[in-house]
């Protein structure tokens, strides 16, 4: 049986880490949920930089809204929402089908907004209403201005993607933001029903822990930190104060492993799809690491539930002199660091594109679709 249907039939939602204008108009997203069991996907600016420019296939939609005296910020979130919105169309099956649990998709806010949490609630409702879609979230980092910003979003019935989590200490103060807008949602007599997931990164952690130990230590602490991750998140749903929301009719901020493409070339392009394998959780998936599971992955079965494998290699890391809750603070700090550098390069790219097409002739128009 295929490795991704058994993941499937385990409960684990399995996300594409990837959207761009082809994929989405000629067939290729709609391929992966027919044949690779794909029901929702993310993007972020990394992704929508590199998909503008690696070709001609967003340059009459530049060009038409540029002449039409949009630019910069603006200009990217219509242009970006065109495709999401597309994408949340084709999972609306999906979205339907499991009463809004799946189906999903995501639009980051600006990551200059990543220390400010009024600009980021404003912001966040702003894509909210643009995009016009059940199926959308509006990505918020999970830093401390952040969360916030995501009780906030919540409180205010907008559904929210908490990106940039990296530690148990950063998941579980996203899950209560989350618990805390739903509360106050409760208490105002407000329809409790808020979507949310919290997205852990799991393999930057190897990717810099790799260069802290030796080699036997490599490619463990992304996922013994998702181990102690996941027993958070399970303790939490057996809480007395989720059970009182869910009583009330609310829905469990579901847990979304990122970040798990394979970084060190000498280990297995499937590690983090086999070793993430748990029921009602997401795992988004790279083009490339969703084919590789799909030709020759395996499922080793469920996560474990308790955290005491997990505890134990951590501790082995903090013995050979990695500082966990440092470099979590590290790798938020250099993920958002990262996503306004794509930012930035991102409006330069469409600046530069626009002052290049806004004057194209028609014919042009025609052959850059």
């Amino acid at each position: 049986m295929n490795a991704l249907l058994k993941l499937h039939e385990l409960g684990q939602s399995l996300w594409l880490d990837n959207v761009t204008r082809d994929l989405v108009q000629q067939g290729g997203l709609a391929r992966y949920i027919k044949e690779f069991y794909v029901t929702g996907l993310t993007s972020n600016p990394t992704i929508f930089d590199k998909a503008i420019g690696a070709g001609k296939s967003y340059d009459e939609g530049i060009r038409v809204k540029s002449q039409a005296g949009k630019h910069g910020e603006s200009l990217f979130i219509e242009l970006a929402l065109e495709d999401l919105r597309a994408a949340a169309d084709l999972f609306r099956p999906a979205h339907e089908a499991s009463d809004g649990v799946d189906g999903w998709v995501s639009m980051e806010i600006s990551p200059l907004l990543a220390s400010d949490t009024k600009g980021s609630i404003r912001a966040a409702a702003q894509i909210h209403k643009q995009a016009n879609r059940p199926n959308l979230f509006v990505k918020i980092p999970g830093t401390p201005e952040g969360v916030p910003a995501i009780e906030e979003s919540i409180f205010a019935g907008v559904p929210i993607n908490v990106t940039l989590l990296f530690s148990r200490k950063q998941y579980v103060a996203a899950a209560e933001a989350y618990l805390r807008g739903i509360e106050r949602r409760v208490a105002a007599g407000l329809n409790p029903r808020v979507a949310s997931v919290a997205s852990l990164f799991v393999s930057r952690w190897d990717k810099a822990g790799n260069e802290m130990v030796p080699g036997e230590m490599h490619n463990r602490l992304g996922i013994a930190v998702a181990g102690q991750v996941y027993k958070a998140y399970l303790d939490l749903h057996a809480s007395p104060r989720w059970r009182t929301l869910e009583e009330a009719g609310a829905r469990p901020q579901r847990l979304l492993w990122a970040s798990t493409g394979t970084k060190d070339p000498k280990a297995s392009d499937t590690l983090y799809v086999e070793a993430l394998a748990a029921p009602n959780t997401i795992n988004t998936l790279p083009e490339e690491t969703l084919r590789a599971f799909a030709e020759h992955g395996s499922l080793r079965g469920p996560m474990r539930q308790d955290d005491g494998e997990s505890n134990a290699q951590v501790a082995r890391f903090k013995k050979a002199g990695v500082n966990i809750d440092e470099l979590a603070s590290r790798l938020q700090r250099e993920g958002a660091e990262s996503f306004v550098a794509s930012w930035k390069e991102l409006l330069k790219r469409i600046a530069d594109k626009s002052e290049s097409l806004e004057g194209a002739p028609k014919e042009f128009a025609r052959s850059a679709r």
